[in-house]
């Protein structure tokens, strides 16, 4: 059967038609036969498409795709934390051993970030992390084994793994952030970047009760297994689906000729445009010497320290300071993960909506910014109320707060330069996360010398005004950056 068609490609909006989209300037392809129909020429696809308003949104089923590919992510992380007790007990590791395990994650991940981005620039977003998402889904399924080795090599084996995991998993937020750039128009950027960024609160708030419960009923070894499975699946589809914009076959012109228009790196992932060379020295000092770029890098310091206190040493602020048991502890710290999810929703729409409206590009990405470390800043409210309930309710506003300034992603997706989108990316992801280091051993020392917590809120406070006066009087004008010749 002959497939001839005018205009724009029908079907499923996420992954390849069944008829395949008009592109600019080619001709019509089908899916069986021979190619019979005629250029198009007057009027010209997406004149045609535009003009009848139908052009595809496939760049919504990506990032969709990316979401759940985060969410995964962020469950990975999470069951270590989960099965901890469980883990340490069955295999007979002390807490100090359970503490270098779970610090393995941070370095690994931390020191890959920039070999990460390399890779990514140099080999593509797609075949990069398609590989990344199968390598750290088989790590997370081989520690579902630990079990069944000898307990003198069970805490050297954990550790390779769990080092393992953040090794492979450095580059999945640079390609987040690369794979938007490449789909997304300027004007759509900030609530796309914050979709994906708001996967992590999603991870925190569904996947912790759920994998505590399979625990429970059935053993630790189990939530490894079904994350890993979970993921090696979705890894193989990506990888046998997902194709750059220009090649999507249910991208049709009209959307590719928008996202072009605005700004979208289409041809990101080009053989043609990937790096070829090594970086001269002077570039390298230029990406990390920088001030816009030092501004961001330090802003994304700030804001992932909120979230590693959360992530961290709320559960024990909320059981050890307030006397909440551990179930009622559970289900509080679920309640500001979900209004981090509401805020970070919030200010990507709000980012857009601003350029939407004429405002400057600068305004509407540091705006969001610096409104939501503000509110975050009132997390040291805290120190100064009893009820449980209320510190609830703070902790919510303030990670609300939190959400509402996610938009680092969207930032770095604007400035870095076009050669290097993925090494910018891992850079900012690298620097950012030195704070998941840092924030967790500070925090412990002001309790132990403090023996309060109130010490503990004021420093994850100042880093909320820290990174305010860094948006405010370091990052400058928000554009495409170039690289020095």
């Amino acid at each position: 059967m002959i497939a001839c068609c005018r205009g724009t490609a029908t079907g499923d909006p996420g992954f390849p038609a069944p008829v395949h989209a008009l592109r600019e300037n080619t001709r019509v392809t089908t899916t069986r036969g021979p190619t019979l129909c005629p250029p198009v020429t007057h009027p010209s696809a997406t004149d045609e498409a535009t003009r009848t308003g139908r052009r595809t949104v496939v760049r919504y089923a990506v990032l969709a795709f990316l979401f759940a590919i985060t969410a995964i992510n962020y469950g990975d992380r999470a069951t270590l934390g989960i099965a901890g007790s469980s883990i340490s007990h069955d295999l007979g590791l002390t807490p100090v051993a359970m503490g270098y395990v779970f610090s393995a994650f941070g370095w690994a991940y931390v020191l890959s970030q920039v070999p990460g981005g390399w890779l990514l620039d140099r080999y593509g977003s797609i075949r990069v992390y398609g590989v990344s998402l199968f390598a750290w889904s088989i790590c997370t399924l081989a520690i579902a084994g630990i079990g069944r080795i000898p307990h003198t090599i069970a805490f050297p084996a954990l550790f390779v793994l769990w080092a393992g995991l953040g090794l492979v998993e450095a580059p999945t937020f640079p390609a987040n952030s690369r794979i938007v750039s490449s789909w997304f128009p300027t004007s759509e950027r900030g609530l796309a970047t914050s979709i994906f960024n708001s996967a992590q609160y999603v991870a925190v708030a569904f996947f912790a009760p759920v994998m505590g419960w399979v625990t429970q009923q059935f053993g630790w070894q189990y939530i490894f297994i079904a994350m890993g499975v979970a993921g090696m699946g979705l890894a193989l589809f990506w990888l046998a689906r997902m194709r750059p914009p220009a090649a999507h076959p249910a991208v049709n012109a009209a959307e590719l000729a928008f996202m072009r228009s605005g700004g979208a790196l289409v041809d990101i992932d080009d053989r043609s445009r990937r790096i070829k060379t090594t970086l001269t020295r002077r570039q390298i000092r230029f990406m990390l010497t920088d001030r816009t770029l030092l501004g961001v890098y330090g802003g994304q310091y700030c804001i992932t320290a909120i979230l590693y206190f959360f992530l961290t040493w709320f559960p024990l602020y909320l059981h050890q300071s307030r006397g909440l048991s551990m179930t009622q502890t559970g289900l509080a710290a679920s309640v500001p993960a979900l209004c981090g999810l509401a805020g970070a929703i919030v200010g990507g729409a709000l980012s857009d909506m601003l350029l939407r409206a004429g405002r400057s590009e600068t305004l509407a990405r540091k705006a969001p910014y610096v409104i939501g470390m503000a509110v975050a800043s009132t997390i040291c409210l805290c120190n100064f109320v009893h009820s449980a309930l209320l510190i609830v309710a703070i902790m919510s506003f303030a990670f609300f707060g939190k959400g509402v300034a996610a938009i680092g992603w969207a930032v770095i997706s604007d400035i870095a330069p076009k050669e290097t989108p993925g090494l910018a990316a891992g850079i900012f992801n690298g620097i950012g996360n030195i704070a998941g280091i840092v924030t967790p051993i500070v925090i412990g020392y002001i309790v132990a010398w403090t023996k309060s917590y109130d010490g503990a809120l004021l420093f994850v406070a100042a880093h909320c005004i820290v990174a305010i006066l860094l948006y405010l009087f370091v990052v400058g004008r928000i554009r495409r950056l170039s690289l020095p010749d």
